[in-house]
Order: C-alpha cells, then structure tokens, then sequence
C-alpha cells in the first residue's frame, strides 16, 4: 500500500514538471490572449517561434494590438520584421496612429523607414503636429559693412515618402543659415534689413531648401534681429594698421641698410687711411735713397726737418689756445 502511494506520488510530481517545461516553452497564456483578442493562430506557430528563436510576445501582442485597431498584418510579416532587427512594437504603433491621423502608410514602407534607423512613430506624429526647429544666432555682414544677427524658427513637418534616404535637421539648419547669410550679405543697408526682417524668411522660403530632405518646410519665422559689429570698418582699420607695419618695415629695412652702408664706408676710411700710413713709410727710404744717391742734400734734409718741427710747434700752440678757451667757458 505505502509503494503504490508513493509511486502516485512520484507520478504526480513528474506529471507537474512535464506540465511546468510545456508550459514554459509553449505560451499557452499567450495563446489564450490572442484568440480571445480574435488573432488566429495556432500554438504550433508559437512553437515554431520559439524554435526560429523568436519571442513570441514580441509578435503576439503588436498583432493583437493591430487587429483590434482595424489593421490586417500578417505573422510571417512582423515575425521577418522581428528577425531584421527591427522594432516591430513602434511599427505597429505608427501604422495605428497614422490610421487614424488619415495618413497614408504601409507596413512596408513603414519598416523600411524603421530599419533605415529613423524613428517612425516620431515622423508621423510630426507629420500630424509640425515641429519647430530654432537655428543658433546667424552672423551675416550686410554691403554697408554693418553686422547683422539673426536667430530663426523653422516649423517643418515630417515627409513620409522622403524618410528613406533623406536629410535631417542639421541639413535644414544649415541651408537656412546660408539662405539668411545671402539674404544680408545682398541687402546694401543694415537698416533695410531691421525695418523688414520678413523679407528674410519670404526670400529664404521662396529657395525650396526642403527638397531633398525628410522634412517639408511650412514657414521660417525670423524670431530676434540685433545689429553686431561696424565689420567694414574694422577691416579697413586692420587693413591700415598692416599697411602701417609694412611700411615701418620698409622703413628699418632702410634705417638698417643705411647703416651697413654707413659702417662701410667707415671700413673703407680706415683702409685709406691705412694706405696713407702705408705711403707715409716709405717716404724715410725714399730720402734715405735719395741721399746716398745725392739727389738730396744734407742742407735740403735738414730744412725739411725744420719745416716739420715748426708744424708741430704750431700745432701744439693751437690746441693750446683751444684748451685754454674751453677753460674759461668752464669758469
């Protein structure tokens, strides 16, 4: 009695752990939720899911939610979705608000702007409420040479046929920030552009600067307009201060040319004067010869040496005097 009651038992408990794994690897729970929302399928295409290791939670319950919104997808569509690494929950949510937004959109086209990495409930949700998209402060110089600031808000909305393979914001951005820079830079006064800043946004509109992008221009909107720097005057100031440099330059250049050329010529003095000195040497051998040759006479010799001392004496005599007048000048 007590061996049949425990093999009862032993049964039972291996009956609960048969039980427990079937229930684990086929969502019966799961099953049970999908034909009371009306989606039929069968729990060997759960089983299935599970051998092509796909969850199927992540496949039930967006199919559920799109039959109940009124949308006929099919298993095998969000299942090969799933498998491409796509978000097949954020699909089925922006083919559920694009229903009801009247906007046309299919699944295709829907994963494929999912796969392409961009957002797609975010894109129809712009397409229903348009976002606004504020550009940094825009530096233009108008011809008077005046600076001119502008800050803009550029309301777009999203293009669903353009998301694949179109651009983004920073494209928009940095079209509109060049359009605002050409509209300044042809305006001949800073002031034409202060009293009408909407011939900005109609000049910068009228270029067509959405096509080719994901987005669809509705309005740009100039939002604040300063006056910056005088920059054509800064520029002829620059312009002048480098001119200035230049010519002190050109200037020094000269200075210091002039000074070599005069420390040449210095060179140049004490070379003639060093042949002077030279010349002068040779005049004692040249009396020297001249007296042992006899064409100077001892007579002639020695008033020539009289001349030279009474030359020198002069001499001492005067710088006599100069020193004694600079004496007196001193007292």
């Amino acid at each position: 009695m007590d061996q049949a009651f425990i093999g009862f038992l032993v049964l039972i408990g291996l009956g609960i752990i048969v039980l427990a794994i079937l229930f684990t690897f086929i969502p019966v729970a799961l099953w049970i939720s999908a034909w009371a929302a009306g989606v039929r399928i069968s729990i060997f295409n759960l089983i299935g899911m599970r051998l092509r290791r796909v969850i199927p939670a992540r496949i039930v319950e967006p199919q559920i939610k799109a039959t109940k919104a009124g949308l006929n997808i099919g298993t095998n569509q969000l299942e090969s979705h799933y498998l491409a690494g796509g978000n097949v929950d954020r699909v089925v949510n922006a083919l559920i608000a694009a229903e009801r937004a009247n906007i046309s959109l299919g699944f295709e086209r829907a994963a494929a702007i999912d796969l392409a990495g961009r957002d797609v409930l975010q894109a129809v949700q712009m397409s229903v409420n348009p976002r606004v998209i504020e550009t940094p402060i825009v530096s233009a110089v108008a011809k008077d040479g005046i600076e001119v600031r502008v800050r803009a808000r550029v309301t777009v909305r999203a293009n669903i046929d353009r998301l694949v393979g179109g651009a983004g914001e920073e494209t928009i951005l940095a079209r509109v920030g060049e359009g605002v820079v050409s509209t300044i830079g042809s305006a001949a006064n800073h002031k034409d552009v202060l009293e009408n800043p909407d011939s900005i946004s109609k000049t910068v509109l009228a270029k067509g600067l959405d096509a080719g992008t994901a987005f669809e221009i509705l309005s740009i909107d100039i939002a604040d307009v300063d006056v910056g720097k005088n920059i054509g005057a800064q520029l002829q100031t620059d312009q002048a201060e480098a001119d200035k440099r230049i010519a002190q330059a050109k200037a020094e250049e000269r200075r210091a040319m002039a000074v070599a050329r005069e420390q040449e010529m210095r060179a140049f003095v004490e070379e003639m004067r060093a042949k002077v000195v030279e010349a002068e040497s040779e005049v004692p051998k040249a009396m020297a010869e001249a007296l042992r040759q006899g064409k100077l006479g001892v007579m002639d010799y020695m008033n020539l040496q009289n001349i030279m001392a009474d030359t020198d004496m002069r001499d001492a005599i005067s710088k006599m005097g100069d020193d004694s007048g600079k004496d007196s000048n001193k007292k």
